[in-house]
């Protein structure tokens, strides 16, 4: 077990510890695609949320908070007929993101990640009223998460970096997706060191 305090002071952009920061690693990208993260804000103070990480490396990643009582989640955007709005979520209905289906429609995406526990998400995807009536997409299989910072209660289950990083890689090429990839990685080694891993 790693012996560093909690309250060690943390670098501002990557959340990580100044002495581990991952800045360096973070990638310069540019692309069409807009990722909103519905993040249920109880999500945003936790150091093993992942979200926060892509909204530094992706500049076109915003997260919006919701689940706050008496708070209303911040739909603007969602109805832009210039943009193909899609939700990240595997509902019956969802189709395997993929370039066939990416080839139906060719305006950009805007691609809606819901964040937080299980049941916090799929909660998300119910109660939203502007997410739920949008398209379902699920990721294919891809292979097991690199997450190591938290116990995976489901099967399948990554952490939301990973499930964005794979998305964009579909979306937008390999090789962002390979950029992004190396920075989580960079994030989840710095972060095993400090609990003595």
């Amino acid at each position: 077990m790693g012996s560093r305090s909690k309250n060690a002071t943390r670098c501002w952009r990557c959340r990580m510890h100044i002495d581990r920061c991952v800045c360096a690693a973070v990638p310069d990208v540019d692309i069409a695609t807009r990722v909103i993260v519905a993040m249920h804000y109880r999500e945003w103070h936790k150091t093993t949320a992942t979200a926060p990480l892509m909204a530094l490396a992706v500049p076109s990643c915003e997260i919006r908070l919701r689940g706050k009582q008496g708070t209303t989640f911040d739909a603007s955007g969602l109805d832009d007929p210039n943009r193909r709005p899609m939700v990240l979520f595997p509902a019956d209905d969802a189709e395997v993101l993929s370039t066939e289906l990416l080839a139906r429609d060719p305006r950009p995406v805007t691609l809606v990640v819901p964040d937080g526990n299980w049941g916090q998400a799929s909660r998300a995807v119910r109660r939203e009223p502007s997410l739920r009536e949008l398209p379902r997409v699920i990721l294919p299989d891809l292979g097991a998460t690199r997450y190591r910072l938290r116990t995976e209660p489901r099967l399948g289950g990554l952490a939301t970096y990973e499930a964005i990083s794979r998305a964009l890689g579909i979306l937008e090429g390999p090789a962002l997706q390979a950029q992004l990839d190396h920075l989580f990685d960079a994030m989840v080694e710095a972060t095993l060191t400090t609990r003595g891993a």
